[in-house]
């Protein structure tokens, strides 16, 4: 080695840190004996400004990334408006957008995956962002949210350390957007508050099928004041019009190669198509007096307040109606914050909550190059803007006038303190407590509800769970892991830990101490699940001698309820029809695959049927839109027996054959194709 390498390697050496030896200390070098809890007044305080090493941990955190985002990188947003039903919120809320009836209020939503990189693709097993900013005429409200109802973690401090866990692990950068990885699941084995959270990221919510297609909650437990000044305690859903859906595990790893903006793409297509996304927001609603009165603490970000128990309240519905016109400008620069609130919405002492105070502005400030992010016209609310922040970087207002300070004669006292009552006050809850950094008790439950998800189950979510959990588990390296993991499993449900034991070479657990039987139906997908075509995409697989009329009437059957469908041959440009008709082709079946489509036909024409049938991809395309448990039909003699070939069974769920002219057929294959997916006929054993 040569002196000036050795020289370099001395230099690089006194900046290498061991991460295996020593005390956790700050950055100042001062030890630190938990970083578990942020400091606050008694347990259910709320989170103290003077407690320097969270604000310390979750400022070098907010501060890792440039440009793009930290966690939500890879997003789409869309404009809409969202519409109150009636002022029945009135009651427990003076927040005009929520209590004026028949009142648009503009919004920009973006959804988004939370772990990979804006390069990443968009079908990966993740949670996703679910953030909306409504311009009201009284501030800018963002509910920033996910498509799951709880999170990873009780206490904001945790956060930089389970993204570090679920991004590429430091050493090689690998892998992107996977939780699939030794960090990831190391810290879940030795955290089993997020047991809950994993169970539904195991879950088919992790892979939805569309944006338009997902759920969306607040996450967090908020307040309602009322213009009295009352108190009520509230959690924020959002509900899909066209119902809650989502892919299977294989697909969405064959639709990552085939189509990685796949869920971009299906949002914008809609909106550009005039098929308008739609959601209904309801809110659960628990009055002051009932906090304490469930088997959780309601301040617990890992916890759901089950349905049954507080039903949803219907509140308005949200539209999104127009693509932003540069993405950049709008759905890359678009800086949310949880503490974007108006008069009648407030926080609670929720430990992740509070932390989320914090680290949102402090994020935006050095993502979008500093304090005059809210001037970025997607940033700027519709309500004029009067105080005395000037300057910095990117200042956009031309500020007039010789004062900028409070008070002031000079400007005649503008802009001026309001004291109509239109001004925001916070909520004025009682707190007291010694600085302490420690849990409540009421928060020590990681098991119940996450029991409860796994009850509500149907047979087929079971069974994709297990599946889920092995697939993940299977690729950790480390057996200390894979076995704990389990162990925690077993805490949730006994049959549950051993099928996933099973799956990954470990051990099956002891039985642990029985769980309780309780369930949540409207946990399950499967649970009066929305039925409807409309805008699913139909493949209509042809080649030369094809039936014209076949495909005509499926065309116009299920096209006339808001299907789409396309046309695919083995080229592009058109194929003859049995008559001598043009029938245009959509694309080629190899620039395109089943794992982009909703559902599959074969209409007849025995030329063309015995064509498909020497064609590899065509009969590809139809086995793996079987196995991914997709409606399938075919017409006539030949098309069955193209079916059967390619490994369909016939009959089955899902499966419709015989004649496209009976009004029998295309109605069994629109009732098919509104089903959405047929697991019921995959019989493979799933846990009980």
């Amino acid at each position: 080695m040569t002196s000036e390498g050795t020289a370099k390697d001395q230099q690089l050496a006194n900046f290498r840190v061991k991460a295996d030896e020593g005390n956790l200390t700050t950055d100042q070098g001062i030890r630190v004996d938990d970083t578990d809890n942020t400091l606050r007044p008694g347990e259910r305080g709320p989170s103290l400004l003077q407690d320097f090493h969270f604000r310390e941990k979750i400022t070098h955190f907010d501060h890792e990334r440039i440009p793009e985002r930290v966690v939500h990188a890879r997003g789409a947003g869309a404009y809409g408006y969202f519409e109150p039903y009636d002022g029945s919120l009135s009651e427990f809320t003076k927040a005009r957008f929520l209590t004026t009836p028949g009142l648009r209020t503009p919004v920009f939503v973006r959804f988004s995956t939370v772990a990979g990189s804006r390069g990443s693709a968009d079908t990966v097993r993740d949670v996703r962002g679910f953030a909306t900013k409504f311009y009201t005429d009284e501030g800018n409200f963002d509910l920033v949210g996910n498509n799951m109802p709880v999170f990873f973690i009780q206490d904001g401090i945790k956060f930089p350390d389970f993204v570090h866990a679920v991004k590429p692990e430091p050493h090689n950068e690998i892998p992107q957007a996977a939780s699939a990885h030794d960090t990831l699941w190391d810290f879940v084995q030795l955290q089993p508050e997020t047991m809950h959270m994993m169970m539904w990221l195991m879950s088919d919510r992790a892979i939805p099928r569309s944006y338009r297609m997902m759920q969306g909650f607040g996450v967090h437990t908020f307040r309602f004041v009322d213009a009295g000044g009352r108190s009520t305690f509230v959690k924020f859903h959002w509900k899909p019009k066209l119902g809650i859906h989502s892919l299977v595990w294989d697909e969405t790893q064959k639709i990552a190669g085939k189509d990685p903006d796949y869920n971009r793409r299906d949002l914008w297509e809609a909106i550009e198509g005039g098929d308008f996304p739609e959601w209904e927001l309801g809110v659960q609603l628990v009055p002051e007096e009932d906090e304490h009165k469930f088997d959780f603490d309601l301040l617990d970000s890992t916890k759901i307040i089950p349905e049954e128990e507080v039903p949803l309240r219907p509140v308005g519905r949200l539209v999104l109606d127009r693509n932003p016109d540069n993405f950049f400008a709008e759905t890359e620069q678009a800086a949310f914050h949880i503490a974007n609130v108006v008069p009648g919405i407030d926080v609670t002492n929720d430990p992740l909550l509070q932390a989320r105070l914090f680290s949102y502005l402090d994020t935006q400030l050095i993502r979008l190059g500093g304090p005059n992010f809210h001037q970025i016209p997607v940033n700027r609310p519709v309500a004029p803007i009067a105080n005395h922040h000037r300057d910095g970087y990117h200042q956009m207002f031309i500020h007039q006038g010789e004062a900028a300070q409070h008070p002031s004669t000079v400007l005649g006292g503008c802009p001026a303190l309001a004291t109509d009552g239109s001004a925001y006050t916070f909520y004025p809850q009682q707190v007291d407590g010694r600085t302490i950094r420690k849990r409540a008790e009421s928060f020590g439950d990681h098991y119940s509800q996450a029991t409860l998800f796994w009850n509500s189950m149907s047979v087929w979510e079971k069974k994709h769970i297990v599946a889920a959990f092995r697939f993940e588990l299977g690729k950790v390296t480390r057996s200390h892991i894979r076995e704990g993991v389990v162990r925690n499993l077993a805490h949730v449900d006994h049959h549950l830990a051993v099928a996933v034991a099973e799956g990954i070479g470990v051990a099956p657990p002891e039985r642990a101490e029985e769980t309780h039987k309780r369930s949540s139906p409207a946990l399950s997908q499967a649970t009066d699940p929305v039925r409807g075509v409309a805008t699913r995409k139909i493949a209509i697989l042809a080649a030369d001698g094809v039936d014209a009329s076949d495909v005509m009437l499926v065309t116009e059957s299920l096209g006339g309820r808001g299907a789409v469908c396309e046309v695919l041959a083995a080229r592009d440009g058109a194929v003859q029809g049995a008559g001598g008709e043009r029938v245009e082709v959509a694309k080629a079946l190899t620039t395109t695959g089943s794992v982009l489509y909703d559902a599959v036909y074969v209409p007849g024409g025995d030329k063309s049927v015995a064509t498909l049938g020497e064609d590899g991809d065509a009969l590809h395309f139809i086995t793996e839109a079987y196995k991914h448990g997709k409606a399938v039909a075919g017409s006539g003699a030949a098309a069955q027996a193209l079916l059967e070939r390619a490994g369909v069974a016939v009959p089955a769920e899902g499966v419709v054959t015989g004649d496209a002219a009976a009004s029998e057929f295309t109605d069994a294959f629109t009732e098919a194709v509104a089903s959405h997916r047929h697991f019921n006929r995959d019989s493979e054993h799933v846990p009980a």
